[in-house]
């Protein structure tokens, strides 16, 4: 593929914690790979909590900028490009700010990570980072929760959902571009619902129409089938390793245990970052698919320019 590299800016929200460090490693690896510029920023929220993911909180400008100043030093980030931004004036909503900040710095990737709390896991996805692709057009990387921060990323394998709709891969050129600079395998995945995986509009003509909607969905396989042959082919020529698979099923379902099958390393997929019925790329699909998954989740705001 050639060109310029995937990342120029990536963005790093930290609230002090621990947990939310987990993003650093990954931001500074890929950062290492693709010469982009770190960015570390630390939102003041309004009426604070003292702690946070059982930690200290940050409360004020200056010790959010000493901490920020901290981070910049670790092993993860030695040798990069790093600038960091504490927002003085409390907010109540980080997220909008965050948001904000992303359309001022004009990063191309925003690095969070997912956090556990209570016994239960509880998805940063599902608050902060679900509001942050609402309200923008970065794309956003989530990963796990890490006790060690020596410890870089290994990408062998790169899982590409995809659909058909060009509109709905926006994140298949990232992905791409990723497998291309890493050296890794791009899987591309399509997945066609069974007659009783359909949902929206398709649920009550299936029910009506079973014998017909049956011999639809098995075109759609074929179709399938050719379709990520299709791609496969085109990128592959671009000397990017690629495999590809159509499958039947329930398309979050089939997403995580191909992920899990496959021991992807990421998955790219796009999102609209909310709920809308019976859509394959909408939030419901993206949601399920976060709270389950267990290797990073690259998503991609589809319908907006970048």
């Amino acid at each position: 593929m050639g060109g310029d590299t995937v990342f120029r800016h990536i963005l790093v929200p930290l609230d002090g914690s621990r947990l939310a460090e987990s993003a650093v490693t990954t931001a500074g690896w890929l950062a290492g790979k693709t010469g982009a510029l770190v960015t570390l920023v630390h939102v003041i929220e309004k009426n604070a909590p003292s702690e946070v993911h059982s930690e200290r909180h940050l409360v004020t400008p200056d010790e959010a900028a000493v901490y920020l100043r901290d981070v910049a030093r670790r092993p993860a980030l030695s040798g990069l490009r790093v600038e960091s931004h504490v927002h003085t004036v409390e907010v109540s909503d980080v997220a909008r700010s965050i948001f904000e900040h992303s359309a001022e710095l004009a990063p191309d990737l925003i690095v969070m990570c997912a956090h556990g709390r209570g016994g239960v896991k509880r998805i940063l996805f599902g608050a902060i980072a679900q509001q942050v692709i609402m309200l923008g057009s970065t794309p956003v990387l989530i990963v796990g929760p890490s006790t060690d921060d020596t410890k870089e990323p290994e990408f062998r394998t790169i899982l590409a959902p995809v659909d058909g709709d060009p509109g709905h891969e926006l994140g298949l050129p990232i992905a791409a571009k990723l497998a291309e600079t890493l050296a890794c395998t791009l899987h591309l995945l399509m997945v066609v619902p069974t007659l009783r995986d359909l949902s929206g509009s398709r649920s009550p003509v299936s029910i009506l129409l079973p014998g017909g909607t049956r011999q639809e969905l098995e075109m759609e396989s074929a179709a399938a089938r050719a379709y990520v042959e299709k791609r496969a082919s085109e990128l592959s020529k671009g000397g990017i390793a690629v495999e590809r698979e159509a499958l039947r099923g329930d398309p979050a379902h089939v997403i995580i245990r191909a992920a899990r099958r496959l021991s992807a390393d990421l998955v790219v997929m796009g999102t609209h970052g909310r709920a809308g019925a019976g859509a394959f790329w909408e939030g419901s699909v993206a949601a399920e698919v976060a709270t389950r998954i267990r290797a990073p989740l690259l998503l991609v705001p589809l319908g907006k320019s970048r």
